[in-house]
């Protein structure tokens, strides 16, 4: 029986116009979707940022489960306990936050004076010159700003950035915290639903492998948070006891810099040790020396010990996954890049290196 032509299978060579065609179609959806990608950029790290969440508070919910509550009763128990403690703390500590922000911002004129004034900067002053830059860019500024219209227009619309920055940074707040909600409620709808695109062969194995990468990643996420909450703890301590200023302030910076692995307890050390030297090298030094040998005792016995359970990257890849998320996604990719290394980890040794190993 004789075929009808439109079942003979397409030849490319002698249908170039439908060729072209379709290369054109695929590079125009290649464009489109890089189009969205970089126009919803923020969208998708707020989700990213909320499903994280949602995976560290995950191994709390796991943990009241297995005492035979519902998921539902879990999931708000976790969450009226996390809405306590972050109200504890707007209460009791941004206030005392607040003070000794204003009272930092007060006496910045007294500490330039004193840093202007100081052997140091006379020393750097003889050999670089930088009162005389200082003072020359200050007078042409002044000279620009009493002669330039345009001036004031451009300062008043980085004043309209700063507040755009502002709203979208609430905006973004508000809506991880309810995408952090919705995925905690409905984490294993969302994964059931995500298994059943894989084939019935093989959904088995992905559903085992989906289950050890997410609970890695939560217990990574809840083993951080433990970690950089016992970094502040410590330091705060040594802030008090060793008199470093502004303590209360400064071990905010230190909380969030302790989240980012590797490199965020260093930071947040030489961050305070710069802070400390406003109360003399006999503050700072102290400090730096106290701090530092702890962040020795928090690599080898304390994150070892909290983290047992979570995801395990050998050092090299940590860094290079570290940087290259930094690099690429600022702090949300240095936050994300160790668990999202683990989870390529894991279905490298799971799955490639089986596949490998068979032929």
């Amino acid at each position: 029986m004789r075929r009808a032509p439109w079942d003979h299978p397409v030849n490319t060579r002698t249908h170039p116009i439908q060729t072209g065609f379709l290369l054109t179609v695929g590079v125009g959806i290649a464009l489109l979707g890089y189009y969205v990608l970089t126009n919803v950029g923020g969208l998708v790290g707020w989700i990213v940022m909320a499903a994280f969440i949602c995976l560290g508070m995950d191994p709390l919910v796991r943990r009241l489960e297995t005492k035979g509550l519902p998921r539902a009763v879990a999931a708000g128990v976790v969450i009226l306990a996390l809405a306590l403690v972050i109200t504890a703390f707007i209460m009791v500590v941004v206030p005392r936050m607040i003070e000794q922000a204003q009272q930092l911002v007060a006496r910045a004129p007294e500490l330039v004076t004193e840093f202007m004034n100081s052997e140091l900067f006379q020393g750097l002053d003889d050999r670089f010159d930088i009162a005389a830059s200082v003072q020359h860019t200050t007078g042409a500024f002044q000279d620009r700003l009493a002669t330039d219209e345009n001036l004031l227009g451009g300062m008043f619309g980085s004043v309209v950035s700063v507040s755009g920055v502002v709203i979208n940074a609430v905006t973004g707040t508000l809506i991880v915290m309810a995408l952090s909600l919705y995925f905690l409620f409905s984490l294993p709808t969302i994964k059931a639903w995500c298994y059943r695109l894989a084939p019935a062969s093989k959904r088995a194995r992905v559903k085992h492998l989906g289950d050890q990468m997410t609970k890695g990643v939560g217990n990574y996420v809840m083993g951080q948070a433990c970690v950089a909450l016992l970094n502040a703890l410590v330091a705060f301590i040594l802030m008090n006891v060793t008199g470093v200023p502004y303590a209360t302030l400064l071990v905010l910076f230190v909380a969030l810099l302790a989240f980012v692995p590797l490199v965020g307890g260093v930071l947040a050390g030489i961050l305070v040790t710069l802070m400390a030297t406003l109360g003399g090298w006999d503050t700072a030094i102290p400090f730096a020396l106290c701090y530092f040998a702890y962040l020795q005792l928090e690599a080898y016995v304390v994150s070892p010990r909290i983290m047992a359970r979570a995801v395990a990257v050998p050092g090299a890849v940590a860094v290079i996954a570290v940087a290259a998320g930094g690099a690429l996604w600022g702090i949300l990719g240095a936050l994300i890049a160790i668990p999202t290394a683990a989870a390529g980890l894991l279905l490298v040794r799971e799955v490639f290196v089986p596949r490998q190993d068979a032929r």
